[in-house]
């Protein structure tokens, strides 16, 4: 028999495309895609079933169906149609405990993986260049999504004490970008203008939507050979890209703003539409966060096709022309670069090198 696999959250698009992906593989058996609401996507040939994580309702799904292995994907910092933020929270943290519940009275379940973020190491002034898995944050997240996420690895790690017979993964994932994503910053840059915090150009990194399929794909499979995917791995495209090089890629201008009013910006924001722009996100969007992915290559096995560059820009061509023509503002800002650098000569400059001429 082959892998009878669940994935929660299937009604969001990066959970459908999950489904679809997984059924082609020759050692799955079985797809089960679980949900609050129905997809409005299709599941290929998956088993669809309506039920809410967040009620013990989940555990009688995988006894049914003699679930194997777990992909939790119901992890996120974005609404599902009606409810904000509060429902958001319950289904991140009340749904992630239920579900893990569910996963401890099965004897079936025999693999976890679980979708995080690296915004458990949150964003402070004195963090460190890199994060590795074992870095302690500065400061934990104090709120929205980051703070979800710390709890629900918390509730992971409980897990994996109660079932040391269950190989966990847990895939903290860079900020997801590409032409379907849905998260907080990719909000944030479909904004015409962007507001930033005045005096700082953050380093950022970002994953491809590709990327996190193929990789949320090695973490469900049985280990290959010379690799280890049961633990915690940063997932990230190469290099990084500043704030100001994103904004400049997007054609899109930037307002920047002093640091005691960006409380108040970030209110703005929430008011149209931007679901997420909590004190974190200012955070990230002031300091930045960078992290290691030599375990994730190393150790899982797993080589991006897209570089943070790449993976922004394929967001990028999906959004369209900003205000400002991406082309003509390079040209400009390469135009300014390369002029003469002449240094200020003041007036006492001025009459040295006139009593010097007499």
């Amino acid at each position: 028999m082959g892998k009878v696999v669940l994935v929660t959250g299937v009604a969001r698009q990066l959970g459908g495309r999950l489904v679809r992906r997984i059924q082609r593989d020759p050692d799955v058996d079985r797809v089960i895609g679980v949900d609050a609401v129905p997809p409005a996507h299709h599941l290929g040939g998956a088993d669809f079933v309506r039920a809410d994580i967040r009620q013990p309702a989940i555990a009688r799904v995988l006894a049914e169906h003699a679930v194997d292995t777990v992909v939790h994907m119901d992890v996120t910092g974005t609404p599902l149609g009606a409810g904000g933020r509060t429902s958001v929270k319950e289904t991140n943290v009340i749904g992630t405990m239920q579900l893990l519940g569910a996963c401890q009275k099965s004897p079936s379940v025999r693999r976890l993986v679980v979708k995080s973020s690296t915004s458990v190491y949150g964003s402070a002034p004195r963090d460190p260049a890199v994060f590795t898995e074992t870095t302690p944050p500065k400061s934990l997240p104090s709120g929205g999504f980051a703070k979800d996420a710390v709890e629900v690895e918390g509730y992971v790690r409980g897990f994996a004490r109660r079932r040391p017979d269950v190989a966990v993964c847990v895939l903290r994932f860079a900020n997801i970008l590409g032409p379907g994503a849905d998260s907080p910053l990719a909000e944030y840059f479909s904004l015409p203008v962007l507001p930033t915090v005045f005096g700082y150009d953050p380093r950022l990194q970002f994953v491809h939507e590709d990327d996190v399929i193929d990789v949320l794909r090695i973490a469900a499979h049985e280990p290959r050979r010379g690799t280890l995917n049961s633990g915690t791995f940063n997932v990230a495209g190469e290099g990084v890209l500043l704030l100001s090089q994103c904004s400049r890629r997007l054609g899109r201008p930037t307002v920047p703003v002093l640091l005691p009013a960006v409380r108040w910006v970030g209110s703005a924001l929430r008011s149209v539409g931007v679901s997420d722009f909590s004190p974190e996100q200012i955070r990230l969007l002031t300091h930045g966060r960078v992290v290691s992915t030599e375990q994730m290559r190393q150790t899982l096995g797993f080589e991006p096709k897209y570089t943070t560059a790449g993976a922004f820009a394929d967001f990028a061509r999906s959004r369209g022309s900003g205000l400002l023509p991406p082309d003509a503002l390079a040209r400009a800002v390469d135009g300014v670069a390369a002029l003469p650098f002449r240094p200020f000569a003041g007036p006492s400059a001025s009459r040295l090198s006139t009593s010097g001429a007499e």
